[in-house]
């Protein structure tokens, strides 16, 4: 495990080799980057929020290697992940076929909620900036699996079911038994739901289960390190998501109009799960989008900036912003 610095003291980027040649480069308040070492270029596994937020992230892979960038690899759609995309001078930009459609249909509503967001907290170190203009788009896709074969090393990219979005892709690489998760996990924090398919997302976790991997790097925090570690990781966000979607139907069963329902699933959550990272932000929205699919309603309703404020408002404790990273 290595460390590397760039910059000023929230600019400092912590480079971690977790298994061989694959690394994750992390930053306070930030989206972590995944590192893959081929022989002849680098894989990453999602972007930054914005071009001016990627040149530490530059600074780093620099002093980590001088290969090309051929792949990036975007877990899902959200603007946190791929507005920075453009910096990183990628070779190819790779998705699959639905968060490409995501892209279409949400990416530009996604990064009008991004600067909303931004509007409710102080600027400071834990917020990044956000890129102006329209949503970055792959340049390759693919249905449900792919394998990219680097000299002696495959890297395979899974679309093993819905959950953070309806989109989202797994990146795993046999040869280190190392797993790019994405969204689907966040270690330590709560997961965000607003674009969730929360059943689904309990099956994708058990198909990530069966891997048996040796670490797993999140898309956000320190890379999780060790079966039994990743193993833990996979069971609390399995018990985060059963409990709110649990909870919810209940309240659709009572037929508890929203206000009531939210706090009854606050009752219901808070003790087991309120001291987690982003709780506080993240569960307006996540109990919303619970409640829809506990109606039964299949895809989630577009979240706009003028609706993200609406929930915001509502049921929103003012703690802090929904989408921090």
């Amino acid at each position: 495990m290595s460390k590397t610095t760039s910059g000023a003291d929230t600019d400092s980027v912590t480079i971690a080799e977790v298994g061989r040649g694959c690394f994750a480069l992390s930053r306070p308040g930030r989206p972590t980057v995944g590192v893959i070492r081929a022989e002849d270029s680098l894989v990453l596994v999602d972007a930054p929020p914005s071009r001016d937020d990627a040149t530490p992230l530059l600074e780093a892979l620099e002093r980590l290697s001088d290969r090309p960038v051929k792949h990036l690899v975007l877990t899902h759609y959200h603007a946190r992940r791929i507005m920075g995309a453009p910096a990183l001078v990628p070779g190819e930009i790779i998705a699959s076929d639905l968060t490409r459609r995501m892209i279409d249909e949400r990416g530009r509503h996604d990064l009008d909620c991004e600067h909303a967001a931004r509007l409710r907290v102080p600027q400071g170190p834990q917020r990044a900036a956000f890129a102006q203009g329209l949503p970055v788009h792959p340049t390759m896709t693919f249905a449900s699996s792919l394998s990219l074969r680097l000299g002696s090393r495959e890297v395979r990219l899974m679309h093993l079911g819905r959950g953070h979005t309806m989109g989202d892709v797994v990146v795993y690489v046999p040869d280190s038994g190392v797993m790019f998760a994405g969204d689907l996990l966040e270690p330590g924090g709560c997961p965000d739901t607003r674009d969730g398919h929360l059943a689904d997302w309990l099956r994708t976790l058990e198909r990530m289960r069966a891997f048996r991997a040796n670490a797993v790097i999140a898309g956000s925090g320190p890379a999780i390190v060790g079966p039994t570690q990743v193993g833990e990781a996979l069971t609390r966000t399995r018990d985060y998501l059963d409990t709110l979607l649990g909870t919810a139907r209940a309240c659709v069963v009572e037929e508890l109009p929203l206000k009531e329902a939210h706090a009854a699933i606050r009752d219901a959550m808070d003790p087991r799960f309120g001291r987690l990272a982003f709780y506080e932000a993240r569960m307006p929205f996540n109990v919303v989008r619970a409640l829809e699919e506990a109606r039964g309603q299949d895809l989630p309703q577009v979240w706009t900036a003028e609706r993200d404020r609406h929930i915001f408002t509502e049921l929103g404790s003012g703690a802090a912003a929904s989408n921090a990273a």
